[in-house]
């Protein structure tokens, strides 16, 4: 398999492999609580098996986040924030307190922010959990939203060989990439609009879910998954390329904007865990560990020769550019 790169303050790494998914226990925060505890620095990363102990093969290494993903992390929290869904102890407070995360991260000079890990040895058992003094550590602890976060680390190799691990801060609202009250809103505009029919309302609404006229058109233009071949309708699943949220109303019901694959393809191209470039050819995100990729019989660089392209290319561009994991 070719060696995947990734660009981090103009330095080039070697990815080695990536933790794909730890998720954020609501007994983790430290403000954004749900239950009654008062929180512990503990972080659970695994259990204790080879494959955790392959990846955190030396605690003490060097560890990074990085400002731009802190970013980009209150962007994408910032609806749930103002508009939480789930029952915060200080539900009240959220918005202030985004407001404030939000000028406490961009008053910070640096981009690449390091911090050290230490496994916390004195917990018998079959888990693997690190901890942190450090004040990156104690902001992450402070703006994750527990539940809806995960954090993914990758284990990467400089050109100098050190190695080091990036960690990274990424939402999952139970299921759904937007939030629930931004699919709400569009649908309610979709509803109050007058200048549509309703015939076409209902249309634009069910494309969401890659149903009702979008799906058959589509359907005919892609009577078969491109990866998989696999030509059975009841296994294949209408997806957005643009996502529907972040689509006009046109591109909500636009075939060009969609692609048909199998549930599990659908689910890595809608995550961003894998995309296409205009000559056909599939990236993988480096997100992905190295076992997940093997598993899935993914190959970097590989073209998918049956790849509708042609009048897709900007809906492409966009999934690239905004929705793909770099």
């Amino acid at each position: 398999m070719k060696d995947q790169m990734i660009e981090i303050a103009g330095k080039k790494y070697e990815v080695i492999d990536a933790k794909e998914r730890m998720t954020v226990p609501d007994c983790f925060v430290l403000k954004n609580k749900i239950g009654i505890g008062h929180g512990e620095a503990k972080f659970y990363v695994g259990n204790d098996n080879q494959e955790t102990r392959n990846f955190f093969d030396n605690f003490s290494r060097k560890c990074i986040f990085l400002k731009s993903d802190f970013i980009r992390y209150l962007e994408d929290a910032r609806i749930e924030y103002k508009e939480p869904q789930q029952p915060y102890r200080r539900k009240s407070k959220l918005s202030e307190d985004w407001n404030n995360y939000w000028d406490e991260i961009n008053s910070n000079k640096e981009e690449v922010l390091f911090f050290r890990i230490e496994e916390q040895t004195q917990l018998k058992g079959t888990r693997v959990y690190i901890n942190s003094k450090n004040n990156v550590y104690k902001l992450v602890r402070k703006i994750s939203l527990p539940k809806v976060t995960y954090i993914s680390a990758l284990k990467l190799k400089s050109e100098s060989d050190e190695i080091i691990y990036y960690f990274r801060l990424f939402l999952d609202y139970f299921g759904e990439e937007e939030h629930p009250s931004i699919i709400k809103e569009k649908v309610e505009e979709i509803e109050k609009s007058e200048d549509i029919e309703e015939t076409k309302k209902e249309q634009i609404k069910r494309a969401r879910k890659g149903q009702g006229e979008y799906r058959e058109k589509l359907l005919k233009e892609c009577p078969f998954c491109p990866i998989t071949l696999i030509t059975d309708d009841r296994l294949l699943i209408a997806s957005h390329i643009k996502p529907w949220v972040k689509s006009d109303n046109i591109e909500k019901t636009d075939t060009k904007n969609g692609f048909m694959f199998t549930p599990t393809y659908d689910f890595l191209f809608d995550r961003g865990f894998i995309t296409f470039e205009n000559d056909k050819t599939v990236t993988i995100s480096p997100w992905l560990s190295k076992m997940t990729i093997s598993k899935l019989n993914l190959v970097p660089g590989k073209k998918c020769t049956h790849l509708p392209v042609e009048g897709r290319e900007r809906y492409l561009d966009y999934h690239r550019e905004n929705i793909f994991k770099k």
